[in-house]
């Protein structure tokens, strides 16, 4: 019988490999979308164009098509994200408590992948009235 005995290499940090990470503007994107829509009070994101456009790629079955980063744009430098958003939000939510927990949930999720939120800029577009016979009060 063969005795040898099987060595296994740990590996510690002297031994990795050094180098760069870059996180790319669009992976902001779909990061601070992800999270703006988890904002209650969030009815959609994009301007009115984008919105049209969105409705027509609904119509001819392509209605996933640019959703990931419809109404955002993100700039990274040196580790630091400056995100643009603008939303669409549901009638009856203040727009204040809609954009702070909005700018609290992008930052956070942006701090999660390792990166700093200098800033989050908030453009309201529109507001979602809900259902056409829907009274608002």
């Amino acid at each position: 019988m063969n005795h040898e005995a099987t060595q296994e290499l740990s590996v510690t940090p002297d031994a990795v490999a050094g180098g760069t990470t870059q996180v790319s503007d669009e992976v902001v994107e779909k990061i601070a979308v992800a999270a703006a829509k988890s904002v209650p009070g969030v009815a959609e994101l994009g301007g009115d164009v984008a919105r049209f456009f969105n409705a027509v790629l609904d119509k001819v079955g392509l209605d996933q098509v640019g959703d990931a980063r419809r109404g955002c744009s993100a700039h990274v430098t040196n580790g630091a994200a400056v995100v643009k958003l603008v939303l669409v939000i549901s009638a009856g939510h203040p727009v204040p408590q809609v954009t702070d927990a909005v700018r609290a949930a992008v930052t956070a999720a942006v701090e999660a992948y390792g990166l700093r939120a200098d800033e989050i800029n908030i453009r309201v577009d529109d507001v979602a009235m809900g259902d056409p016979g829907a009274i608002v009060a």
